[in-house]
This record gives C-alpha cells, structure tokens and sequence, in this order.
C-alpha cells in the first residue's frame, strides 16, 4: 500500500489563537499516528497571522515527544533562513532526543523568491493553457511576480538574514549538510565537527516546485524528492521528471523515491466537504497577494466575501486541484495522482475552520484508502 503522509501548517482558524493553533498540532499528530499515517511534517512560515509553524524544528521536537512511531520531520527548513550548520545541530539535537524517527526536509525558498523578485520586471511568459493527464489536471501556471513584489515578503527575507549576509548557493547549502552529517567537512585545512548531527541517524530529503535545481540537486545526490502539487500544481510533472532524469544511485537510495503533496478535504457527503473547504480560495489569496495567510476564514465569511475576476484567476489553479468531496471520491483523485506521478508516497494537507472537522477528513481518508488498497491487492492478478 502507498503510505499516506502528513503536512501540518499549523493553521490559525479566524477567531483562533497560535497557542491554539500548536496545540491542535499535538493533537492532530497523535491521532494520525493511531490512523496509521506513515510521518508528519511541519512547514516554514513566517509573519502570516494564519499560520503558526515559524519553528518547525520546535513543533518537530514537541511533536515527536507526544507520538511514539510516526516520522517526525520538516517540510521544508529553509536554506535562505538557516546556515547549513544550525541546520544539522537543530536537527541533530531532534536525532539526538528520538533517534531513528527524524526526517530533515530542506527547501530553497530564501533562493526562490530573490529570483522570482528579479524575473518580475522582466516580460510575462505566455501562459500555458490547463491541460489533463490520463485524469490529472495539470492548471495554467499563476503569475509570481505579484507576490514577488510584496512589501511583505521583502520584510521578511530582511528580518531573516544578518545584515549584509547572503545564503549559499542551493546545491552547496547541501553539500555541506551532507558532509557536516558526514564527518567530512574541512576548510582551510581545519575540520568541522557538529556535535549534536555528525553521524546523525536523520533521513535528508529535498522538497521542490518545479523541474529546477532543487530537482536536479536532489537527483544528483541521490535523494528522495518531495513534489508540490498542492503548491505548484502546474509544474509537479516536470518536477518528478526531472528528479528521475537527473538521479544517481547514492548510499541513501538505489532508486528514485518521489513524494508528492495534495490539498484535500473530505467528509461524509460531498455538500459538507464543499462547505468545509469553500473559504481555502480566500485564503490562498491572502498568500499570493503577497499579504500573508490570514486566519482561515469560516464557511459564512467565505461566502459574503466578493470576488473580482483578476482575483479569482490568482488563486484558480490552487482551488481547482484540491481533492474534495466524500473520502472515497478523494481517494479516487489521489490514485489518480499517484498514478500520473509514478509517486511512492503522498503527503496531504488539509485546513479547515474547525480543527474537529480537519482530524475528521484525514481519519476518514486513512480508512478509504486503506479499503481502496485492499481491494485493489485482492483483484491484482493471482490473488486469492
């Protein structure tokens, strides 16, 4: 059966609270361990008022301490806030305290959005018309560079780094994780030991966006790469294509392993779902405007909101491709992803305004998926 994963944002519902908001994670967590949920990672977020996962290595810890077997891990720290050597002694301490458990997902998203700032004063390319995949659709591209000009966003990339600093380049940033893990580090003829990391029994994965360089840095070293479909839907194809393209067999993996992520919501009717999931449009919209999420708005406030066009368009290619509907229906369409992937694992993510409803949708996915696999392995061929 392809495991099902766990990708928590730590979601501040309007009217909530971020003290709140972590202490559902604790919960969420423990109840995905018990659904059977293969690991739990939590996201990099920060100055957004509906999101609380700022720390993820904090939640990490916290989270592995409340659980007992599921995979505890980052999706993703991020090497534009985070020197490769504070990266391995955080992470390093969490392998320290629940060795064996520990996934350090890396991103690039400091790196992304100083080049999605400089491709905004150039010309637009033209857009790619939707299109579908042996079922799954594949959007038109959303245009960066508003969110790249954010005030917001420039803000944030100041108050993250020193003064002056400037972030390594992604597949440097990696090659020295790796060999601060590895020992091997040396510069100028002195070495370089992480106590806490060296030696740390952490699994190192890249997460990505597109068919780029983290793509390729994840394929040349040979490790396991997590797609985003529920972040950039447009290009999840050519990122899985270019992760196998690129991929060499390394002492962490013989063979490519892919991960890819789904929006989803589920519940016992579809009517409900709909309901559960009609304010993730305004909030997606919160993000992309460059504003920040905002807390995630109730059923009611979604729907007395009034939409321009040029908005909608904004987030389309987001609210069209989240899996909603009752479980087996959401199951359905993460077959179809799975299939069209070639994915060895997904990762969900799931908000809603209740945190009840949010543990509902992910139990009841786990259950359908679980009957789905079921039948699928008592029809394949020499069963029985």
């Amino acid at each position: 059966m392809t495991p099902l994963s766990v990708l928590d944002l730590a979601p501040v519902p309007a009217g909530g609270t971020a003290r709140d908001a972590v202490r559902d994670v604790l919960d969420l967590a423990r109840r995905a361990e018990a659904a059977g949920y293969h690991r739990y990672w939590l996201a990099e977020h920060h100055l957004s008022p509906g999101v609380a996962s700022a720390a993820p290595q904090v939640l990490i810890g916290a989270v592995a301490a409340a659980t007992s077997r599921i995979r505890v891990g980052s999706g993703a720290v991020q090497t534009g806030h985070w020197t490769p050597l504070a990266i391995v002694e955080q992470f390093g301490t969490l392998d320290a305290l629940h060795p064996g458990r520990i996934d350090l997902g890396v991103g690039r998203s400091g790196q992304k959005r100083q080049e999605a700032a400089g491709r905004a004063a150039a010309p637009p390319r033209p857009a790619r018309e939707a299109t579908f995949v042996d079922g799954l659709l594949i959007p038109t591209p959303y245009d960066t560079s508003r969110a790249a000009r954010s005030p917001r966003l420039l803000l944030q990339d100041s108050l993250l780094r020193q003064a002056g600093a400037r972030a390594p380049r992604f597949p440097d940033a990696i090659d020295e994780v790796t060999a601060l893990l590895d020992g091997t580090l040396q510069r100028d003829g002195v070495d370089a030991h992480a106590n806490p990391g060296e030696g740390a029994s952490l699994a190192l994965w890249i997460l990505g966006s597109s068919g780029g360089e983290s793509a390729r840095v994840a394929g040349e070293r040979g490790l396991p790469f997590a797609a985003n479909y529920h972040v950039a839907p447009a290009s999840v194809l050519e990122a899985v294509d270019a992760y196998r393209a690129a991929f060499r067999p390394s002492a962490a993996l013989e063979e490519p392993y892919v991960l890819v992520s789904a929006d989803v919501v589920a519940a016992p009717t579809e009517a409900e779902a709909r309901e559960l999931a009609s304010p993730y449009a305004l909030w997606v919209h919160s993000i992309r405007a460059g504003d920040g999420a905002i807390p995630f708005p109730t059923p009611e406030q979604a729907a007395a909101h009034e939409w321009r066009p040029e908005d909608l368009d904004l987030v389309a290619d987001r609210v069209e491709t989240q899996f909603v509907g009752t479980p087996e229906a959401v199951v359905a369409g993460l077959e179809t992803l799975r299939r069209v992937t070639g994915a060895d694992e997904l990762l969900l993510t799931t908000i809603t305004h209740d945190h009840a409803d949010r543990v509902r949708s992910f139990e009841l996915i786990a259950e359908a998926w679980t009957r789905s696999s079921e039948r699928t392995s008592a029809n394949a061929p020499g069963a029985g």
